[in-house]
């Protein structure tokens, strides 16, 4: 061999050798990239596949509708209303073409243009108006406003590239002032006020969701897998006002106010045997669809929030009390001078009179600070305390409206030597309305006090509806007291020179109140009120009336006429058989 052919077969050999390890070094590594495929693909233990799918999957919210808030009738006095404002990507809607499936279930192309056409067409806009809207830069831009779910619905099917839908919701109410102190408002982060603040989490619904696939480019892609979790909206709320009655209320308490010239008023309607709230109206009443509209010390509910002392209303517990414990019927005899002192204190009445001889009855109907505390000083001051308390004075009534106050019930040990004689007529005990009005539906109902009842059910958002159930009452005096002390309270009507009081057709117990109240000026002024109950015979409604600081004469300012008519359209509404017993004249003097 020659020295030529020997080195090219040298060379020859040295060539093959770097082939071999350039095919063993290619293999290696399409060894490498063919594990790094079975790791991704199949094994995922680094979750690669799971973080690509992740950065592709949106998510939109599905708003929850807040639960309504009906009357007893099933009238709406507060409505949330679902819409959706339609939004677009201007960057991502800038695509010639976009795939999404045909109504044979096969994926189809569909032009920018017919995409536009097409959400024209849907939002019922023109096809011009919604191209420049959707044309443009920016990442942010409003195409519509405030489109119903089931349009929402419609636009987000027909897959236009960058848009989308963000839900708003607005609440309405209906009636408008319509018992707008009971039922609120609503604030910027949840309920503001009334019903709506309480009732918050109730009347909550849970968002739900509408889950897909999203390429960089904001198409929705085509075929991928979505899910929807539907909302769950809030409970209906079903109260036991009744919103005709609490319009009549609320207009009968403002005229009353006006025509007083007093600094404020409300009226409380309750159903006796159930203690549910009929009517709690207010003379200024806030509209929830412009709370701004009226001042914010107007705009709760007084019924609840108002500690006044009640005055004379406060000697049906104290004649209760005496009776219960035996140191007093109805018939009681007492001779009762101008004045009358115990311990040093020295009571006197609202009208001069001289030595005279009277009835319990009597008493209950002239309104006597001094028989009352003859009677009432037969009592210890603790079993005084302990009637008052029974009776639901000093303590919450559990109503659910917000700054309901306890009132101000000291206990006896903390009495000075007049503030023990006082608390027997509605002096140095202070209590809201709400709560002389269930003192009285107490002795109405035979004795058993009831807790207010404001919410009658609760409605799910699949329409199942549930009862709130009455709670429990409490025995404060037997049956037959509370009768006795019934046919003191239609004495109090039936007294000769006591006419105010007239409800045709039906038989009518109740009790004024007046009380010393201060006034912003620093001032005595009055608090005037009337509870009353009806028909005597089976009292089925107790409405009381309360005005803070009418102007004139206190003897000659009364509640009678707004009572009767309140009074009159309850127990028409609820179709009440009229009377057919002659009222009760208990025997007053001897």
């Amino acid at each position: 061999m020659t020295s030529s052919a020997a080195r090219q077969a040298k060379i020859s050999i040295k060539a093959r050798r770097r082939l071999r390890v350039g095919l063993g070094l290619l293999l290696a590594l399409l060894l490498i990239i063919s594990g790094k495929l079975v790791l991704v693909q199949g094994l995922d233990l680094g979750g690669y596949a799971e973080a690509a799918v992740n950065q592709l999957t949106k998510t939109q919210v599905l708003a929850a509708s807040r639960g309504e808030i009906l009357d007893a009738n099933g009238k709406v006095l507060a409505q949330s209303i679902v819409r959706y404002d339609i939004v677009v990507d201007q960057v991502n809607n800038a695509v010639a073409t976009y795939s999404r499936p045909g109504a044979d279930g096969k994926m189809a192309k569909v032009t920018r243009d017919t995409g536009i056409a097409e959400l024209a067409a849907t939002l019922g806009m023109n096809a011009d108006q919604v191209r420049s809207l959707v044309t443009g830069t920016s990442k942010y831009n409003v195409v519509a406003k405030s489109v119903t779910p089931e349009l929402e619905a419609k636009v987000a099917a027909l897959m236009v590239p960058g848009v989308a839908s963000q839900p708003v919701s607005k609440r309405s109410y209906p009636l408008g002032q319509v018992a707008g102190n009971v039922v609120g408002f609503m604030g910027p982060n949840g309920g503001g006020s009334g019903l709506e603040q309480t009732l918050n989490d109730k009347l909550t619904g849970k968002d739900g969701s509408r889950t897909f696939q999203m390429g960089k480019d904001g198409i929705v892609i085509p075929g991928a897998p979505t899910t929807v979790v539907p909302a769950a909206n809030g409970q209906t709320v079903k109260l036991t006002l009744n919103a005709d009655l609490q319009y009549y209320a609320q207009q009968a308490i403002s005229n009353q106010v006006k025509a007083q010239h007093a600094e404020w008023g409300n009226i409380v309607v309750v159903q006796v045997k159930t203690g549910n709230i009929i009517a709690m109206a207010e003379d200024t009443t806030v509209d929830p669809n412009n709370p701004g509209a009226t001042k914010a010390e107007d705009r709760g509910s007084r019924i609840v929030t108002s500690a006044i002392e009640p005055g004379s209303t406060e000697k049906s517990i104290t004649a209760a009390a005496a009776i219960q414990e035996g140191k007093a019927t109805p018939d009681t005899r007492l001779t009762i001078p101008p004045t009358y002192t115990i311990d040093g204190q020295t009571f006197s009445d609202a009208e001069d009179h001289g030595t005279v001889n009277m009835t319990f009855s009597g008493v209950l109907a002239e309104s006597l600070n001094t028989g009352t505390v003859m009677v009432g000083s037969k009592l210890s001051p603790q079993q005084r305390y302990d009637y008052l308390h029974n009776f639901g004075i000093g303590q919450k009534t559990g109503i659910p409206l917000p700054g309901e106050s306890a009132g101000i019930l000291a206990t006896p040990d903390k009495w000075d030597g007049r503030q023990q004689y006082t608390v027997l007529f509605g002096q140095g005990v202070a209590q809201t309305p709400l709560q002389t009005a269930m003192a009285y539906q107490a002795i109405a109902n035979n004795g058993v006090r009831l807790p207010p009842r404001l919410i009658d059910s609760y409605i799910d958002s699949n329409g199942v509806e549930t009862k709130t159930p009455q709670a429990a009452g409490t025995e404060v005096i037997s049956s037959q007291t509370a009768q006795q002390v019934k046919g003191m309270l239609e004495g109090v009507v039936t007294a000769a020179h006591y006419n105010d009081i007239n409800v045709p057709g039906y038989r009518v117990g109740g009790k004024t109140g007046t009380a010393e109240s201060p006034t912003a000026g620093g001032f005595s002024g009055y608090t005037a009120s009337f509870v009353g109950m009806a028909p005597m015979e089976n009292p089925e409604y107790v409405v009381l009336v309360t005005v803070q600081h009418p102007q004139g004469n206190i003897y000659g300012v009364t509640q009678g006429p707004v009572f009767n008519s309140v009074m009159g359209q309850v127990l028409q509404t609820y179709q009440v058989p009229p009377s057919t017993t002659p009222a009760f004249r208990p025997k007053t003097t001897f």
